[in-house]
């Protein structure tokens, strides 16, 4: 036989990725052929758009530290809630086994809350 036969589970993923490929190509391929193209070069087509309002000024501005200070903070905050989801589901299985997987959590809870404390005590989250 031409395939190994431990890469043989290797196979259906092959195929998957051979078929996403020929229609990818095969989507390609229809628009070029069939698409309709613009057949009037104007100014106005090459023309920067961005939600219909024209540019104004220099696009090179500097933002406020902070602003990057709260995507971070969101981030963190969106991680925890991440690992909040595998806890909740496994909860009610291992609390039959102690009380070690409550303790874990509100110590989880606890260096969080310490950290949001911090942050808001250094206005972290002000704007101004």
């Amino acid at each position: 036989m031409w395939i190994d036969p431990d890469a043989s589970h290797y196979l259906p993923i092959l195929i998957l990725m051979s078929i996403g490929f020929i229609i990818g190509l095969a989507m390609v391929g229809l628009n070029f052929f069939l698409g309709t193209r613009a057949r009037i070069r104007t100014k106005e087509k090459f023309d920067v758009y961005e939600c219909g309002v024209p540019a104004v000024g220099n696009a090179r501005q500097q933002f406020s530290v902070r602003y990057y200070v709260v995507g971070i903070v969101f981030l963190l905050f969106d991680v925890e809630v991440v690992f909040m989801y595998p806890w909740a589901v496994v909860y009610r299985r291992f609390l039959s086994q102690g009380m070690f997987i409550l303790v874990e959590m509100l110590t989880f809870f606890v260096i969080l809350l310490i950290g949001y404390f911090y942050l808001l005590g250094r206005r972290g989250l002000d704007w101004e």
